[in-house]
């Protein structure tokens, strides 16, 4: 469950556990959805003055493409969350990104976009399928983790002057 009675929140502190799903309505078209649900643990209080305030952790899985040969790719998403969600006027804290505002007509406090927003803040921008993935050979495109293709090495003379002579001086 991820969305909060603002009432129930006056009372006390709420232990939050709960799965932000990947069909869930709040991902936009163009996200990196996560493989599954994101799993959401933590702690939501009261903070005063129309207020309140979150902090846990979030955790999934993305997958995707190798940035390196194109293969499948998968990478675990762990990251610690704060946010405060505040009324509308109060915009000495509103500025501060994150802080999310709170419709209080509504009567209840949604964690989701929240979630949502650091999530896409936590996952990585590629992905690799392993630490000594090989890659695509530029030549001929073979996947050099698999295939020991006969291209030559290629190079690129504008790199020519970041090379380091050896010590025959070339």
């Amino acid at each position: 469950m991820l969305y909060f009675d603002l009432r129930r929140l006056d009372e006390g502190p709420i232990a939050v556990d709960g799965r932000l799903e990947s069909s869930d309505p709040v991902w936009k078209d163009d996200d990196t959805r996560p493989t599954g649900s994101v799993q959401v643990t933590g702690r939501l209080s009261a903070a005063g003055n129309g207020r309140y305030y979150f902090s846990g952790d979030i955790e999934g899985s993305v997958t995707g493409e190798c940035r390196r040969c194109l293969a499948d790719a998968s990478s675990t998403v762990s990251e610690g969350m704060d946010a405060m969600f505040a009324e509308p006027g109060d915009d000495e804290i509103l500025e501060d990104p994150d802080v999310y505002e709170l419709d209080l007509r509504a009567g209840e406090l949604d964690l989701r976009p929240a979630i949502r927003e650091q999530w896409l803040l936590a996952v990585p921008a590629t992905l690799q399928c392993r630490d000594d993935c090989k890659g695509l050979c530029p030549t001929c495109g073979a996947d050099r983790n698999s295939v020991n293709c006969s291209c030559p090495p290629s190079s690129d003379s504008r790199w020519d002057a970041l090379r380091i002579p050896n010590d025959s001086g070339v």
